[in-house]
């Protein structure tokens, strides 16, 4: 995808070229403890101009020399057409000379979550100076071959990672189509009430509205309720967001079945009764997707000190397409609200909360922020089978028939893409893609 230069999508990459000579740039006069546990960059793989060798032998065509791998560490770049720019590069040619920027060594971390606390002047500054760096009425860059070779780097020639390092993980719940849909199709089954709990959130109630029909009107009115009600959210495992393209491992559950899907050879393990069935664990065989968005905080906030909702927008510092299955997956690349800003509309009527209202809402009793951080807006659903958000509410009239193939559920092998992008003003912003394929349990 074609990307113009004034659009910037921050990721974290490792090259896999050989003899990298980005790997060999000499780094600013730092502090020695700005770097941590060491330097990201390799050092020459020398001593005093002498070549190492080991007292191993080593064939001359090994794969494992006793010298580093160029695509051991990882940098922050940022997305340029078919290329990354490798930001440890350009900050040490000495390009980052804004005020705020000069002297920081934040793009010679192993994640972008030190610049993302810098917050949006530094983001601003950040912006500027690579707008200018790949205009093509800029020579800094553009006649500087040497430069060029170093620091722009083909996206077919690295590994992407996750962009930041993730310290907590809240999913909330935004969009009311979805929660109608979903409610239907699990519990209005055979005059049955969709429970008034599903729409404020399990647990949060117990009352449930009972009655035989349970109309349009009825259901209208309990969202209504629910639009002065506070965010609902849960609070997720960052150590299983994964970035896009990795396997997702099919989980396993616990249900009742018949007695001939128990006694399947490859099917559960056990042998209990429940309310007079069989009780089943064992891979799942409903496996869904649910299409999400996640925003990325920046500067965090004190402990005890809550964000005020007006102020809020300062600490998202961008947005990234989420898949919420089994674990989280996200897309490559974080784009920041600045990019985003020329194509920013009202949102639809049926999704309640703003970022903004979300981000406030998790430091309302005091929770601190933390650069980096992770927050979703629940499933994004609309009322019509082309804006539905998971495969539950797309099958449910009949099985999901899509290039030659039918699905009720996700089977084993298939692989799930999210794209999106925003458009207008004769360009695109894209996210790039959100995909996980499914894998078989070990």
């Amino acid at each position: 995808m074609k990307r113009p230069p004034s659009n910037t999508l921050y990721g974290l990459f490792r090259s896999f070229r050989e003899n990298n000579p980005i790997d060999h740039i000499p780094l600013p006069n730092l502090p020695s403890s700005n770097f941590g546990h060491g330097s990201r960059r390799h050092r020459k793989n020398s001593v005093s101009g002498v070549a190492l060798t080991s007292f191993i032998e080593v064939d001359p065509s090994s794969h494992f020399p006793i010298q580093p791998k160029p695509a051991s560490t990882a940098r922050p770049g940022v997305a340029i057409g078919d290329y990354v720019l490798d930001l440890s590069a350009i900050a040490a040619a000495g390009l980052f000379n804004g005020p705020i920027l000069r002297n920081s060594d934040c793009f010679y971390q192993p994640n972008l979550n030190k610049f993302l606390a810098l917050g949006r002047p530094a983001w601003k500054e950040a912006r500027a100076t690579l707008q200018k760096l790949l205009s093509s009425t800029e020579p800094t860059l553009r006649d500087n071959q040497s430069l060029k070779q170093e620091s722009l780097i083909p996206l077919s020639e690295v590994e992407m990672l996750l962009p930041v390092a993730i310290g907590d993980f809240t999913d909330f719940f935004s969009s009311m189509d979805h929660v109608h849909d979903c409610g239907a199709k699990i519990s209005y089954k055979a005059g049955q009430a969709i429970p008034l709990k599903w729409y404020v959130g399990l647990g949060c109630h117990s009352t449930e509205i009972y009655s035989s029909i349970f109309d349009r009107l009825q259901i209208e009115q309990v969202l209504f309720r629910v639009r002065l009600d506070l965010p609902i959210a849960y609070h997720g495992r960052a150590s299983s967001i994964v970035i896009s393209g990795t396997d997702i491992t099919r989980p396993r559950s616990i249900r009742e079945v018949s007695l001939e899907t128990f006694l399947r050879p490859r099917w559960g393990v056990g042998h209990c009764s429940l309310g007079g069935g069989l009780l089943y664990f064992g891979p799942a065989t409903k496996l869904d997707f649910e299409l999400k968005m996640a925003a990325v905080v920046g500067p965090g906030n004190e402990l005890g000190n809550p964000v005020d909702v007006n102020e809020a927008a300062d600490h998202i510092f961008g947005l990234v397409l989420m898949n919420g299955w089994i674990g989280t997956t996200i897309s490559t690349w974080i784009v920041t609200l600045e990019a985003l800003e020329p194509f920013s509309c009202d949102p639809p009527k049926k999704v309640i909360w703003t970022l903004p209202q979300q981000l406030a809402h998790l430091t309302i009793n005091g929770c601190n922020l933390r650069p980096g951080d992770l927050f979703g807006t629940g499933t994004i659903s609309g009322p019509e089978p082309e804006s539905y958000g998971s495969l539950l509410e797309l099958t449910w009239d009949k099985p999901l028939s899509l290039n030659g193939v039918t699905r009720e559920f996700l089977e084993d092998g298939d692989e799930v893409i999210i794209t999106g992008f925003s458009k207008g003003n004769g360009y695109k912003v894209g996210f790039g893609k959100c995909s996980g394929k499914i894998v078989p349990p070990p």
